[in-house]
């Protein structure tokens, strides 16, 4: 068999994603703080687009849905989106209020601040974590400049829970240092605040924090030496007669231990930052009426540049080159402005039809919620079922039961003996309902809640209620279970 070269002629059929549908899908899986930033990024990047922050006319508009309507008006700046107040001018700051000043007579203004001011602390950029806090106690500690080396090393080795996550032998490995030297830095450092920091388990924190309080020889320090595996299934009757104590004392014990001691002390000093949602769209509910609105606040209102649109019509001798980027540029803007349209009008008809599908639940809670697929909405506007997964996901909506994602309205259905199938999340929601019902003395077991369930017809197994009770975040009966 010989190798050659050869031309062979083949027709295929092919889907081909042009730079401007990649586009238009991209945009419409963002979210609305993702969409923001990509509005921003699109303006700096094409000079044709514009943010325009004219005054915008007040029209009435009885869904609010002004970002999704095209204007057909034929002036050459056309507005697209919800208007954004001119940033206010920086000429009349006085910069001298704003000095790094931290003395106690700090003010924002000339004038006394009131009391509940904002302090000059609240301006910090990085907020102090663990690790700042302890490198600050360290250094009012009469250490030398070996020691401090490895006290800065054991600080940087906690974790977000305060705890240690190196041994006595790495420290005097990497340090250079003897294990007396090791085991006195450490010391030192559990002795700082929080009470409990530097420990190398649970239990460890526990007793560093009874050790701090004079309790070294109590009752809950022997239970949370000892017996720390009793403490966490609530064990009185084990726990009782392990440490040879009555019933009574035992549960005064345990209670002091919950409500007093921090299984992890670093927490409080987390610089995590939180992530709130803030919504895509709104249901709001108007004289017995569901009103829809898409969230455009702050959201820049777009135009094409009229520069440049008068500079392609205009007659100058413009270079050929120069003429094609200005009018490629141009056909991107509008593709752009386009594409948020879409968007916009696609988002609003997704919330239209799940406001359709689950008006139960938008007037009475999750408890009424249906089951739901993507292909009944895809079906129920005429769409690819992957649009639907795309405007769903990661979106949020605000309705008058609450902030729910958009996927929280798609639940498979659970089947139901003389009456309609029910969501799964209504089971969840009337699994959960019945926990917190419970008596706290004798709490439902997931056999218990499943017979609870079939008296309503709804037939489920035990280790599905204990899966949806799971996904609660709920705990197993036993630990659940409270004396008296």
């Amino acid at each position: 068999m010989s190798l050659e070269l050869r031309q062979q002629l083949k027709l295929t059929q092919k889907l081909v994603m042009t730079p401007q549908l990649r586009q238009a899908i991209k945009l419409l899986q963002l979210n609305r703080l993702e969409l923001v930033n990509a509005l921003q990024t699109e303006i700096e990047q094409n000079p044709a687009l514009e943010e325009d922050v004219s005054p915008l006319e007040t029209t009435e508009h009885p869904q609010s849905l002004s970002s999704t309507t095209e204007d057909t008006s034929t002036a050459n700046e056309t507005d697209f989106t919800e208007k954004v107040s001119a940033a206010d001018t920086l000429g009349d700051i006085n910069w001298s209020d704003y000095a790094n000043n931290f003395d106690s007579n700090f003010s924002f203004s000339h004038e006394t601040p009131a009391a509940d001011a904002p302090s000059q602390f609240d301006f910090i950029s990085e907020k102090p974590g663990l690790s700042a806090h302890l490198r600050w106690q360290l250094a009012h500690s009469d250490l030398s400049e070996t020691e401090m080396g490895i006290a800065l090393f054991i600080v940087g080795n906690l974790n977000r829970y305060g705890f240690l996550e190196t041994d006595l032998d790495e420290i005097m490995a990497l340090n250079e240092c003897d294990l007396d030297t090791a085991e006195y830095i450490l010391e030192i450092i559990q002795e700082l605040d929080p009470p409990g920091i530097a420990a190398r388990n649970v239990e460890e924190s526990l007793y560093l924090q009874l050790e701090r309080l004079g309790l070294e020889n109590s009752l809950a320090a022997e239970i949370v030496r000892d017996h720390l595996s009793l403490l966490e299934t609530r064990n009185y009757k084990a726990l009782a007669r392990a440490c040879g104590r009555k019933r009574l004392e035992i549960i005064a014990a345990v209670d002091f231990i919950v409500s007093e001691l921090t299984p992890f002390p670093g927490l409080p000093y987390s610089t995590d930052d939180t992530n709130y949602i803030i919504p895509d769209v709104y249901v709001l509910k108007i004289d017995d009426e569901f009103v829809i609105r898409l969230n455009d606040d702050d959201m820049p209102r777009l135009k094409l540049s009229s520069y440049y649109q008068e500079l392609l019509k205009s007659q100058a001798d413009i270079p050929k080159e120069s003429r094609n980027y200005v009018t490629d540029k141009l056909k991107d803007a509008e593709w752009f402005i386009k594409s948020i349209h879409q968007r916009q009008r696609t988002i609003y008809k997704v919330m239209e039809s799940l406001l359709r599908f689950q008006r139960d639940f938008f007037d009475h809670g999750p408890k009424f919620l249906k089951p739901l697929i993507l292909r009944d909405v895809a079906e129920d506007i005429e769409m690819h079922e992957s649009t639907i997964s795309r405007v769903t996901s990661n979106k949020y909506a605000h309705t008058p039961q609450g902030i729910f994602e958009l996927k929280y309205f798609f639940s498979t259905a659970i089947p139901r003996q003389g009456g309609e199938a029910l969501a799964s999340e209504s089971i969840r929601t009337r699994i959960k309902k019945m926990i917190m019902e419970e008596d706290k003395t004798k709490p439902l077991s997931d056999h218990a809640i499943s017979l609870k369930l079939a008296e309503n017809n709804i037939e489920i197994a035990r280790r599905t209620v204990a899966k949806y009770r799971e996904q609660m975040k709920i705990l197993p009966v036993k630990y659940r279970r409270q004396k008296k």
